[in-house]
């Protein structure tokens, strides 16, 4: 133990298996002390608070087999423990638990015997009801207890410790080396990607109840949209419906997340543009983007509308768009390369004269991922991902035009599905919501 540590604890011992609710019911218990310095000198401290919750979305056993496959993977490469700090990877590793950062960091701490995520004081008890097993509380009175946290945890273990070196910052790794004494840090993030990019039976199952999901946020929109709407107000009537549907199917989830991007006019020239106070009119060029999070689980839905009609200009950059998203439907299939497929679908957008607008990758995986954190970027549809599709893995097909403003046919086109590689080579397009000019002029 890091010498000088304080801690007090609430509880002691541990339970075996991931998920053990009735072992650690515990009511309100936390050790503290109204001593003024005794309180000051309190470095880490368990806050048993209430009863253990379900993963949420996922059985126990989903959760003890992720945890099992990287406990595997840290045997192969001779790691004593795996320190996550990443939103995506602690959510992925707990089975639902996804942290609000807020300045503050996290982490969850895996070795062979251990599974504890590390959050701050001012969260409480709640990362402890949704982490599978243990969980240790850091308190702000001292710089840096975060990491005398982790070395706390840790204890005498020596050797390697794996670390995501895309997220974790040079100060976070300068600190973390002088708190553990004795220990190397390597990279474990491009591994676990590796493992997050396989879908199981349970995961595909949540991504088919969000894509429903995103189709009702959709037709919300659809409903609330009218000439002199404000974007916003279309994407609250989107988001309200997602979040209410989530709420339904996932009664035991954290609601948090969800959203809606409707963009009117020149605001659909770029896929992440916020919403905003323009009113729509007929004629706009409109892009709907529903994204609901069930726990940290992301799918989305994107569709090109027009309100009452679309001109001639419009109607044929469109109909490009669409040409080329009907055709990438038809590359996703197992052992498809994501590079090859790219490279296809830029030939057929230069033989409509469309190419010069193209904006981004043509796709990519699903997952625990949002517009702040995650990304499989080893599964995207991009010239540079030689990745080969296999069963399991699920991505979207997305491509994406922007004609400049002024030009004939100004704004941007996109369309968004969402495929299933299942087990025996199909591939389920698992995105209800119909595309293309002929559903999606609306006349109100």
């Amino acid at each position: 133990m890091l010498a000088g540590v304080s801690r007090c604890t609430a509880v002691s011992g541990r339970t075996h298996g991931l998920v053990a609710a009735v072992a650690w019911q515990q009511f309100g218990q936390r050790a503290s002390s109204n001593d003024v310095n005794t309180f000051r000198d309190t470095v880490t401290m368990r806050l048993p608070n209430g009863v253990k919750q379900s993963p949420g979305l996922f059985s126990p056993e989903e959760v003890e087999g992720r945890v099992n496959r990287l406990r595997h993977h840290m045997e192969q490469e001779g790691l004593a423990a795996c320190l996550f700090t990443s939103i995506h990877n602690v959510n992925y590793y707990t089975g639902g638990f996804t942290y609000c950062a807020f300045g503050r960091p996290f982490g969850l701490l895996v070795t062979p015997e251990k599974h504890v995520t590390i959050s701050p004081l001012i969260d409480g008890g709640q990362p402890w009801r949704r982490s599978p097993q243990d969980n240790i509380i850091f308190t702000d009175w001292k710089r840096d207890n975060y990491f005398r946290a982790v070395a706390e945890e840790l204890g005498t273990t020596k050797g390697k410790v794996g670390v995501e070196e895309d997220h974790l910052s040079v100060e976070g790794r300068a600190k973390l080396l002088h708190h553990l004494q004795g220990t190397t840090l390597t990279d474990v993030a491009q591994a676990a990607m590796r493992m997050r990019m396989i879908k199981s039976k349970e995961e595909i199952a949540v991504i088919k109840n969000s894509t429903a999901t995103a189709d009702v946020g959709g037709w919300a929109c659809v409903e609330a949209l009218g000439e002199g709407v404000p974007e916003y107000e279309v994407a609250l009537a989107g988001t309200q419906a997602m979040v209410r549907r989530i709420a339904e199917i996932y009664p035991d989830s954290d609601l948090m997340d969800s959203w809606v991007w409707f963009q009117s006019g020149i605001n659909t020239d770029g896929g992440h543009n916020p919403v905003t106070t323009r009113r729509i009119q007929k004629g706009d060029i409109l892009s709907c983007n529903a994204f609901p999070m069930p726990q940290g689980y992301y799918t989305a839905l994107e569709r090109t509308f027009f309100l009452d009609h679309c001109s001639d200009a419009h109607l044929k950059v469109w109909e490009g768009n669409v040409a080329v998203h009907k055709r990438g439907l038809e590359l996703i299939r197992p052992g498809a390369k994501c590079s090859e497929i790219a490279q296809e679908l830029n030939e057929l957008y230069a033989q409509l004269g469309l190419l010069k607008y193209r904006m981004f990758g043509y796709g990519h995986s699903f997952g625990v991922l949002c517009h702040y954190y995650g990304r499989e970027a080893g599964l995207e549809l991009r010239e540079d991902i030689d990745t080969v599709l296999q069963p399991n893995m699920v991505v979207s097909m997305e491509p994406m035009v922007t004609v400049p403003e002024g030009q004939p046919g100004a704004g941007g086109y996109r369309e968004h599905d969402v495929l299933v590689i299942n087990d025996d080579g199909s591939v389920e397009n698992v995105t209800g919501f119909p595309f293309g000019p002929e559903h999606n002029i609306f006349k109100k």
